[in-house]
């Protein structure tokens, strides 16, 4: 049995705005898997576990680099929030953005083995990337990105430094420039609802039956009358469409106008969205927790070692 520890409840209630002793039940009965508490939490708590994004712990900073049908979106990642407001790391998340649109690299070793000079470091992006770790003192990298080149015309819009997104379009830019600032907002995973992945479809469908499941022995314990299969599996089936709804971009009300939803916005404006890419800086990595000012302490030593 894993060990849960506060910092772990801590997450999980920050992840979920459940209540302290739930998060501790949830983390226990999953063995210390994070994911599968988030799970049983929503089973139990319904919506109301999860309506709190999840925390991002990882740092770091979006760049877009736009010129007519070509761009690209980047994320280069750091350690602490105080390098993401660094001259030097900020302007080699633009360098290397503005290398992915003009280069075309196809991936991130290939985008760090392109000529690039700055600081006074060089003749290469890795160059850059490496003097700039010693000169800082703090690690920092490049951990995705994604080209675009083709027909459709791009949009971009960024939330501060840590949320970027870029839309392909036809039409109109205003609207376009719209649906990019909504993206940031709602964070939609697909254009329509035929398009979530059906991997999210499943698992929103398997907590959707363990629920009703949770709900049936609750009523039975409690005397009252149990639903029937069919209209369990009505229940079920409402609340995966309900969800398909909810996160799929044509499918959502509008940010600036919630009588209308985006596709209606977006007819009205005459104007057609093909796609959009959606970064968010570190989602998806979990960052180790520990003691900040011996991170601090570790990393000027190490810096000072290498001078």
């Amino acid at each position: 049995m894993a060990a849960i520890t506060a910092s772990m409840v801590a997450e999980l209630r920050g992840k979920t705005d459940a209540p302290m002793m739930e998060c501790k039940r949830a983390l226990t009965e999953a063995d210390g898997n994070m994911e599968k508490a988030e799970e049983l939490l929503r089973v139990k708590l319904g919506n109301k576990a999860g309506k709190a994004a999840a925390r991002i712990t990882a740092e770091g900073v979006v760049t877009a680099s736009i010129a007519g049908t070509t761009g690209a979106l980047l994320e280069t990642n750091c350690e602490t929030d105080f390098v993401t407001k660094n001259d030097s790391f900020l302007a080699l998340a633009k360098g290397a953005v503005e290398l992915v649109a003009k280069n075309n690299p196809v991936d991130v070793a290939a985008l760090s083995a392109l000529p690039y000079s700055q600081d006074g470091f060089g003749p290469t992006l890795e160059d850059v990337r490496k003097g700039l770790i010693g000169k800082i003192g703090e690690n920092m990298s490049f951990r995705r990105f994604k080209r675009f080149a083709g027909p459709n015309k791009l949009a971009y819009y960024l939330h501060g430094t840590r949320i970027g997104v870029v839309v392909e379009y036809e039409g109109s830019e205003v609207a376009a420039k719209d649906v990019a600032m909504h993206v940031a907002a709602m964070k939609p995973v697909a254009l329509a609802a035929g398009d979530v992945p059906p991997e999210l479809v499943e698992k929103e469908r398997s907590i959707a039956v363990a629920k009703a499941d949770e709900d049936r022995k609750s009523a039975e314990a409690a005397g009252k009358p149990v639903q029937s299969p069919e209209i369990v599996a009505k229940r079920v089936e409402g609340g995966v469409q309900k969800f398909l709804r909810e996160v799929s971009l044509f499918n959502q009300p509008f940010v600036k106008n919630d009588k209308q939803s985006v596709e209606q916005m977006l007819k009205a404006a005459n104007t057609s969205v093909k796609g959009f890419t959606l970064y968010v800086v570190g989602e998806g990595i979990e960052k180790k927790a520990g003691d900040f000012a011996a991170e601090v302490a570790a990393q000027v030593a190490a810096a000072k070692q290498g001078a």
